[in-house]
């Protein structure tokens, strides 16, 4: 049995259902999906997945990408984007596993290699990107699903599998963007604080004094590092922030819509209609018409981040 066919025998085995779900192994998660899907608009956290089988579009600012088996994709920072499944099939589902990105856990890795391994470009990297998978990085991540299987063995392997992931993806291809959300002077890390204080006050109206500031830029250095690295303007992103958290909102409280837009930060309800059914393909009301026809566990996963 090849790699990549273990992988996704293993991963099918530990995923019962369409959707993503949690493993024993705190930082893994897996994905299953047994047909092709719309654009879903969500929220990625940092985050490595690695892709078994079948195929994923991935959608940020005016950019598409695309990974199956052959690639991986990293993404550094917490970023807006439009993921859907463009191929899979009850007999042969998209799969894959994703492992979560620790910048304290990349920084300690770092330290220990050697001196020409830790360069960081002074530009930040994007913020999210895909490259060709190699054998020496397949091989740890399915010695690390393996050991869902072999739960006795987990507590002393799973982190020593974790490791050299990590430090396989630190001398690939996107070895400079992870090195640069594990040094806190970096640009991306100077952005990602921005990006926090965003996501905390986005109901606030943003000023770019602010936020260069919190960022420890310039105000014409940060617009244009933010950019490079979300694909996105500040205002975009927050705007993406108002509208994810104006759906949760919806499915989760009896309120109006208008009440909704106004709690997020919307003076206007027709700029707040006009906006979400831009981004979600409906007006507030009918899109949640339609969604609280989803099961509950289907309701969670719209209303949570995505990221495999």
């Amino acid at each position: 049995m090849d790699a990549l066919t273990e992988l996704s025998t293993r991963i099918a085995r530990h995923t019962g259902r369409d959707g993503s779900t949690q493993t024993s192994l705190p930082s893994l998660s897996l994905f299953r999906s047994e047909c092709v899907t719309t654009p879903k608009p969500g929220f990625y956290r940092p985050i490595a997945v690695f892709v078994a089988q079948g195929c994923k579009r991935i959608q940020v600012g005016g950019r598409e990408f695309h990974y199956d088996p052959a690639k991986y994709l990293v993404v550094t920072v917490d970023l807006p984007a439009a993921g859907n499944i463009c191929e899979a099939a009850p007999d042969r589902p998209y799969l894959a596993a994703a492992l979560a990105l620790d910048p304290a856990r990349l920084a300690a890795l770092l330290l220990e290699m050697p001196e020409g391994a830790r360069r960081t470009p002074e530009a930040p990297a994007p913020g999210l990107r895909v490259s060709p998978m190699s054998p020496d990085l397949l091989d740890p991540v399915v010695r690390l699903v393996r050991l869902l299987d072999r739960p006795e063995d987990a507590a002393i392997l799973a982190p020593l599998a974790e490791r050299e992931i990590l430090y396989r993806l630190l001398r690939g291809e996107q070895g400079a963007m992870l090195r640069q959300i594990a040094l806190s002077d970096s640009r991306l890390s100077q952005v990602s604080r921005a990006i926090d204080w965003i996501k905390r006050n986005y109901t606030r109206p943003l000023r770019i004094e602010t936020l260069a500031d919190v960022a420890g830029m310039s105000p014409s250095s940060f617009h244009r590092h933010f950019k490079s690295v979300t694909e996105l303007s500040p205002l975009q992103y927050q705007k993406q922030i108002r509208l994810q958290e104006a759906r949760r909102l919806l499915l989760a409280e009896n309120a109006n819509a208008q009440s909704i837009g106004f709690a997020v930060g919307y003076e206007s309800p027709s700029q707040f209609s006009r906006e979400y059914s831009r981004l979600f393909g409906a007006p507030p009301s009918r899109d949640v018409a339609s969604l609280r026809g989803l099961s509950a566990g289907d309701r969670r996963n719209v209303a949570e981040p995505i990221g495999v």
